[in-house]
């Protein structure tokens, strides 16, 4: 009965170094940002093509009832390129205290630690689970993955010592690009038959 039993006092002090030894290991001074790859060449390209492509094509076309459609279709169709680029593509995640900030071109999304149930690691990825909702966090170099998830499980323990901070989704500045590829088109064209002056 005795052998290998461990007094409840010590067993109780090496769980209170280990959360210790684990934030002095694992948490680097915060705000600390993720490491990722860099976004894709094609994610760039498809993102500032249409800004180029889109309103040199309606500022060709012809005067015309057909004409004015192709110059809507082709400022859809452009805008949907570029927030699709833009939205898939990680280009920032950055770890406080109270949660994480992902950041694409599009939107600047948070998500608080307390609200994190389970944090799993994959490949080059980590997966945040959040109820029935998992964030996946992805183009963490693949020799990295386990000191994030590291990192992010200490942050999710010490949260519940901190005031949650919870924010709504919020525009990023591709959505003012957005905008700005959306005057550009339509107003190449109004520019082209001296609709507007």
């Amino acid at each position: 009965m005795g052998n290998g039993s461990v007094e409840p006092a010590t067993t109780h002090a090496q769980h209170e170094d280990r959360p210790a030894q684990l934030q002095e290991r694992a948490v680097p001074p915060l705000p600390w940002r993720v490491p990722l790859d860099p976004a894709p060449w094609w994610a760039w390209a498809l993102f500032v093509l249409p800004f180029v492509v889109v309103p040199a094509l309606n500022s060709w076309l012809w005067m015309g009832a057909r004409d004015m459609l192709a110059v809507g279709l082709l400022t859809i169709i452009g805008a949907s390129v570029v927030r699709v680029a833009g939205g898939v593509v990680l280009y920032r995640v950055e770890l406080f205290p109270s949660g994480l900030k992902a950041r694409t071109s599009m939107l600047i999304r948070s998500l608080a630690w307390q609200d994190v149930g389970k944090i799993e690691v994959g490949d080059d990825n980590v997966v945040l689970t959040r109820g029935p909702d998992e964030h996946e966090i992805n183009g963490i170099p693949t020799d990295r993955t386990a000191e994030v998830a590291a990192v992010m499980e200490v942050l999710r323990e010490q949260s519940f010592e901190v005031k949650v901070q919870r924010h709504r989704p919020r525009p990023g500045i591709g959505t003012l690009l957005v905008l700005l590829y959306v005057v550009l088109s339509i107003g190449a064209f109004l520019l082209r038959w001296h609709i507007v002056i």
